[in-house]
């Protein structure tokens, strides 16, 4: 049967269309938990780019409330949180992304304001995991991020993704690095963005907020049984990144 031009580039669209189905019904859900400054949210979001997924940030979204936290004098002198006055104040807090053209990456949006600078200080790093350990700001969290998930093709970042967001992920990653060279690239970060810093002192966020984050009462940091450990202490930015892809084939090859 002899076919036409027009007739063989409907056969070539149908064909992409019915691979493109088959790619959709592969779509996974991928959990990257871990320590604080292990640049999760980097190669979170570099993964993502890569394979075409939607990423979201869990860090920025607590980040966000703290920011609120501290605008509105919700914290006590000893740094604990006033738990009643911020409980009111959560219908107030509203957090969005929006995709920023330029990086190719959603920024954070708090009550409408561009906030990714201010999320990132130290100040809030310094806040997060008090907030963070709150029931209620974690259940509040967790069903925007679940709700975020639904559809698979996504990739999050943050401490309990793995465990309690999205614990049937087909693919989790447990991120872990020394904490001195997690306060380095700390260190490193603020000063290329022209931020204060002071390696002693993030050196010594780091640690607190690795006690808080594995010890608090609610969904404490802890690596799921199935997820697949990643110290990227003495990796490079490279070798990740084909770590990462290589991890995301084997996954996308059993779903």
């Amino acid at each position: 049967m002899h076919l036409s031009h027009k007739d063989k580039i409907h056969i070539i669209i149908y064909t992409r269309i019915i691979n493109r189905d088959i790619e959709d019904m592969k779509k996974i859900t991928i959990a990257i938990d871990g320590y604080s400054s292990c640049g999760k949210s980097t190669m979170a979001k570099d993964l993502a780019k890569e394979v075409g997924y939607i990423y979201v940030d869990t860090g920025a979204m607590y980040r966000s409330v703290t920011l609120y936290a501290i605008r509105h004098q919700l914290f006590n002198a000893d740094g604990s949180v006033k738990t009643e006055e911020l409980e009111k104040e959560m219908p107030n807090i509203q957090i969005f992304f929006k995709l920023n053209a330029e990086t190719g990456t959603p920024d954070c949006y708090l009550n409408g304001e561009y906030v990714e600078k201010e999320i990132r200080s130290l100040e809030v790093s310094s806040h997060v995991s008090p907030i963070a350990a709150v029931g209620f700001v974690r259940k509040a969290l967790v069903e925007q991020q679940q709700a975020m998930g639904k559809e698979k093709g996504i990739v999050m970042d943050g401490r309990d993704i793995g465990t309690t967001v999205f614990p049937d992920a087909e693919l989790k990653i447990f991120v872990t690095a020394s904490s001195q060279v997690r306060a380095q690239r700390r260190y490193d970060e603020l000063n290329a963005k022209g931020m204060p810093a002071d390696l002693d002192a993030i050196l010594k966020n780091v640690e607190e907020r690795d006690y808080i984050d594995t010890h608090r009462e609610v969904s404490p940091l802890k690596q799921a049984e199935d997820a697949i450990v990643l110290d990227n202490s003495n990796m490079t930015i490279a070798e990740q990144k084909e770590w990462l892809l290589h991890q995301f084939q084997l996954a996308i090859d059993k779903a």
